[in-house]
């Protein structure tokens, strides 16, 4: 049965290659999407060398906020888990080597909701900050990163939604998410904020 599933995955990854890859604006080497859900503006997507993202992603880049330029960008390295929703209207960009489990999902747009006698679908979409997630970081189960950057070498944990910029080399949790440790380069050292870690507070308890 294990043989049986490297072969369909085999054949999926060779099949996207031959037939929906030389569509992007780029696509890399050793590079494989496991059968997606979706793909919107193709040509504005850009993949680099020996990314995986497994099956049931939805990735996109289109210009719903009239700007001139849309680019979704996913640097050398990075391994998405299954189901992520990457959704770029301006400019998401991955740096290289990030790690994201699965249900992610990544946007620099929102819905607009000022008409409240207007079904929201059939509001505007609002151009919100550009995306940047940093090179190494990882991004938990169940993540959301909304209109907002992500430094490198962060830990982003399961169920968080990140709405506001955060710094390189830091433990984000919560919704809103919040640094709860931040590495000291001094003394080499993952230092707590001041923010409840729940890492910690188990440890404590045991």
């Amino acid at each position: 049965m294990f043989t049986l599933f490297r072969f369909q995955n085999l054949a999926a990854r060779v099949l996207f290659r031959i037939t929906v890859a030389p569509f992007f604006g780029s696509f890399g080497k050793r590079s494989a999407v496991l059968r997606p859900r979706g793909i919107e503006g193709i040509g504005r997507i850009s993949i680099g060398n020996n990314v995986y993202i497994a099956d049931g992603a939805l990735l996109a880049a289109v210009p719903h906020t009239g700007v001139d330029r849309c680019e979704l960008r996913i640097g050398d390295g990075c391994k998405f888990g299954a189901h992520n929703h990457i959704y770029a209207t301006r400019s998401v960009i991955f740096e290289d080597e990030v790690l994201t489990a699965g249900n992610v999902y990544v946007s620099d747009n929102g819905h607009g909701y000022d008409l409240p006698d207007t079904p929201i679908l059939r509001q505007p979409v609002q151009q919100l900050a550009p995306v940047r997630i940093g090179r190494g970081s990882w991004l938990g189960q169940n993540v959301c990163v909304i209109g907002a950057s992500v430094g490198r070498g962060c830990v982003v944990g399961a169920n968080s939604v990140v709405l506001s910029d955060l710094p390189d080399y830091c433990v984000a949790v919560g919704a809103p998410a919040r640094v709860v440790r931040q590495f000291d380069a001094a003394s080499g050292a993952w230092n707590r904020t001041g923010q409840p870690d729940a890492i910690s507070a188990l440890n404590e308890k045991g």
